[in-house]
């Protein structure tokens, strides 16, 4: 059976539903983005926040794309760094709980943060505190992590450490995984273009990004990015919001519709999707019926608030599937 290994940043998301969109402003946290603070920030973020209804979540990208895999009953492990703390507690016993094998870095640093601002439209906004995760490294690594995985999905944002993803992606091809590497936000791609792009060049497979994320990677509308990702690696998946989601392999397109429904909170989406439609190719699926799981996954996410989906949203599911 295959089996996924992800690697990411190890955070715990706070999930905050905003009213309006004032204290985005307030706070300097362009909507949308995902902007990296400091703990006092991060504290600022809680403080002027507290009012608000909050929940409390493991997350991360990786992570969260890992556990939805895990919840396809896919053999899945994930490598990040936590505090020695009752955040980073609460991380690996999520991790646990949900048949994830924890390969967890300890730190004396306190466990990262993503405080997540949802507003009312159903888009976030993260103001990011990485704290012990960002203190993965590539002495953090070792083959006896890779070995006996066939695929690793790695975040995006670790791309701002350039000396730690170039360390993953060449031990993970070193060791015969396939790569997979969610752009995960258009900031962070415009900030690291051109070791972004030679990275997946050099050894990505399968890439996936949504339209902001792929204009940032190529320049282009989401129909030509689709393209010109394709010349640079095996797989390309280009995600349009309720449009749906377009694939190509070599001379292949597919495009994938979506089903229309109205957004509470599009935290996970992306993540979610990327669940799916690697479920449905370790499965022997063509990217249609791939992209339409990865679909599936993102419509029930989007309609609750946080990255995970409910119990009963995996009944669901797996009636569909």
């Amino acid at each position: 059976m295959t089996k996924i290994l992800g690697i990411g940043n190890a955070l715990v998301d706070v999930l905050t539903q905003l009213d309006n969109d004032e204290l985005l402003i307030e706070l300097k946290l362009p909507k949308g983005s995902m902007q990296l603070v400091d703990a006092d920030k991060s504290s600022q973020i809680q403080e002027q926040s507290k009012n608000l209804n909050k929940k409390m979540a493991s997350g991360g990208s990786a992570a969260n794309t890992i556990h939805g895999l895990a919840k396809l009953g896919v053999e899945t492990a994930f490598i990040g760094t936590v505090g020695k703390d009752e955040t980073g507690d609460f991380f690996h016993n999520d991790l646990v709980k949900n048949n994830i094998v924890p390969h967890l870095i300890k730190s004396d640093s306190p466990s990262g943060i993503s405080n997540a601002m949802i507003s009312k439209d159903g888009e976030r906004t993260f103001g990011t505190f990485l704290g012990a995760a960002i203190e993965l490294t590539a002495d953090s690594l070792n083959d006896d992590q890779f070995v006996g995985y066939n695929i690793l999905h790695v975040e995006g944002y670790l791309v701002q450490n350039h000396e730690l993803l170039e360390a993953i992606l060449v031990t993970a091809k070193k060791n015969g995984l396939q790569v997979s590497i969610d752009l995960a936000s258009y900031n962070v791609v415009e900030d690291n273009i051109d070791f972004l792009k030679e990275m997946v060049e050099k050894y990505v497979d399968i890439v996936f990004a949504n339209e902001e994320e792929a204009k940032a990677f190529t320049g282009l509308e989401p129909m030509e990015a689709l393209h010109e990702m394709s010349k640079v690696c095996n797989i390309a998946i280009v995600k349009v919001g309720g449009q749906g989601s377009m694939i190509k392999q070599g001379d292949e397109i597919v495009t994938v519709g979506v089903e229309q429904i109205n957004p509470i909170d599009t935290t996970g989406a992306g993540d979610l999707y990327a669940s799916g439609f690697l479920f449905g190719l370790i499965s022997g699926f063509d990217f249609k019926k791939s992209g339409e799981i990865g679909s599936l996954l993102a419509s029930t996410v989007i309609g609750t608030i946080g990255a995970k989906i409910s119990k009963e949203g995996w009944v669901k599911i797996v009636e569909q599937l």
